[in-house]
């Protein structure tokens, strides 16, 4: 079980870090070997990471994308594949979508933002309204405790502490719509789906299962609540009964001692807390314990002015402002440079994710053996839709285990998408001479492929098991068994260990 203390210093080391730190300043075509990969799939794509660039990013324009405002249209890359390649199986994780700060500014208001849902307020979404209808029979579903107490709908007009906004539902009911669009050729999940075919779970924070249901909405419209379950997630870690790791929980405080120890060293950022916490006349250790990054992020996103305090004795009053909030933005930026070089979070996150890797890679395994030549098939069918609606302390660490260290901080909504795929059956020597008369030809089963699509952009060749994958084969895509290959053994090596268990219990030194 993760302790106490443990999870505390997780939520604190991201939520310092809450905002996308890794620029995309400049994109261009896929170099030769990816141009395979492109033509393959008849697309012509882009690079999701940056290139090298010598300009220091912009801390604004960086926390604008954080807020991922649904204001756009948006490519979604899910679903493409070779002709004639089955799509077996898809797992997707989202982090929750636009919420109200998790902290208050001391002496300032609290932003005026109403968290219930009406179709005249913007944004908004053409499913939004029956989707609100769709909610009210919710209790026609299976719950998991303690998810039953849980409000499906966001419902205060002055937002609680945490609480989804409707941006938040409206991010997520344009993902679930995305997905639908990408994968109803492939008729994935059949219209008369089983209880067994789709598997929803999520965190027992309302902001994360009220953006799940936002999400299947927009993928399932006017699904069946009768062929539902909605399990719950008691760590953010999506660990299940796999969670007690020691070594993890030592390399996150190691992490969060290194953060500490760079934060303190930046004059400029001790100067502007300083210098924030007189306008507000507080302490300046007050001001960092209220962490005003989150409500500051809140304005932005919302299109707020910053806070005001009147004049009085104890303070010189005044509005925080956008070049403080800046300075605070590009300290973050220089932290997540620093954290790559150093490596400690990157041993953290691949003992943190192994769990749910694990997972991942046993279900597309057991879907990859149901679709087996001549095999009958189960009863009810396969698990080929799994939904996973976490947080950034989920996201995060998910892609950094993946090797995607250099892809954006998870912004509001991002999404996750594995994809499990399946080659045609191949004729034996069906390059050669057809077989002569009276010889029988044998055929082959497909092969198995996976795909990792971030925020719609395949990531799949950026992954650390299929970054030197050879794209010049026949095969463009990336081999399921490299993923596997990883998953039960490879990963470890970051922590010089070959498996979980020893990594998480081998006495430290």
């Amino acid at each position: 079980m993760v302790s106490t203390v443990a999870a505390h210093l997780l939520f604190f080391l991201i939520s310092v870090n809450l905002i996308p730190t890794t620029p995309i300043v400049e994109e261009r075509p896929f170099q030769a070997a990816d141009r395979v990969v492109a033509a393959a799939l008849g697309k012509s794509r882009k690079r999701v990471f940056p290139v090298p660039h010598s300009e220091e990013p912009n801390p604004i324009s960086e926390a604008y994308g954080y807020c991922n405002t649904p204001n756009r249209t948006e490519q979604a890359w899910e679903g493409h594949s070779p002709a004639d390649y089955k799509l077996l199986s898809v797992q997707v994780m989202i982090r929750h979508g636009d919420r109200y700060p998790l902290y208050s500014i001391p002496k300032t208001k609290r932003p005026s933002i109403d968290c219930t849902l009406s179709t005249s307020r913007k944004p908004s979404h053409p499913l939004l309204n029956s989707f609100i209808s769709h909610m009210g029979q919710g209790s026609r579903g299976h719950w998991e405790s303690p998810l039953s107490s849980v409000p499906r709908l966001p419902n205060h007009s002055a937002c609680e502490m945490g609480e989804l906004t409707q941006t938040g539902v409206v991010q997520h009911l344009r993902n679930g719509q995305l997905l639908h669009h990408a994968y109803k050729r492939h008729n994935l999940l059949p219209s008369d789906w089983s209880p067994r075919q789709l598997w929803v779970e999520t965190t027992g924070k309302s902001r994360t299962l009220q953006s799940g249901l936002a999400f299947l909405y927009g993928f399932i419209p006017d699904f069946d609540w009768t062929r539902l379950t909605v399990r719950h997630q008691w760590s953010t870690l999506f660990c299940g009964s796999a969670c007690d790791c020691p070594a993890r929980n030592r390399y996150l405080e190691e992490e969060q001692r290194r953060q500490y120890r760079f934060r303190v060293t930046d004059t400029e950022l001790e100067k502007t807390y300083v210098d924030m916490a007189r306008t507000l006349g507080v302490l300046t250790r007050q001001l960092r314990a209220a962490n005003p990054i989150d409500s500051l992020l809140c304005h932005l996103c919302h299109d707020l002015s910053f806070p005001c305090v009147p004049m009085g004795d104890t303070g010189s009053g005044g509005c925080l402002t956008m070049a403080q909030f800046a300075v605070i933005r590009r300290q973050q930026l220089d932290d997540e440079v620093d954290r790559r070089r150093m490596g400690l979070y990157r041993k953290y996150a691949i003992l943190a994710m192994y769990p749910y890797l694990n997972r991942t890679a046993t279900k597309m395994e057991r879907v990859a053996k149901a679709s087996e030549a001549g095999r009958q098939p189960r009863a009810g069918g396969e698990e080929v839709f799994t939904l996973a609606s976490a947080h950034d302390v989920t996201v995060a660490p998910l892609l950094s285990a993946l090797g995607l260290e250099e892809a954006r901080f998870p912004r509001f909504a991002a999404r996750i998408v594995f994809e499990l795929w399946k080659s045609p059956p191949v004729t034996q020597g069906q390059a050669k001479k057809k077989a002569g008369k009276g010889e029988k030809s044998k055929t082959k089963d497909g092969e198995l492929f996976i795909r990792v699509l971030y925020n719609g952009e395949d990531v799949t060749f950026h992954t650390t098991f299929c970054r030197s994958h050879d794209r010049h084969t026949s095969q463009p895509l990336c081999p399921l068994k490299n993923f596997l290959s990883f998953v039960r053994k490879d990963m470890f090596s970051v922590v010089n260990a070959t498996s979980y268990k020893e990594a998480c219990y081998r006495r430290p030194g």
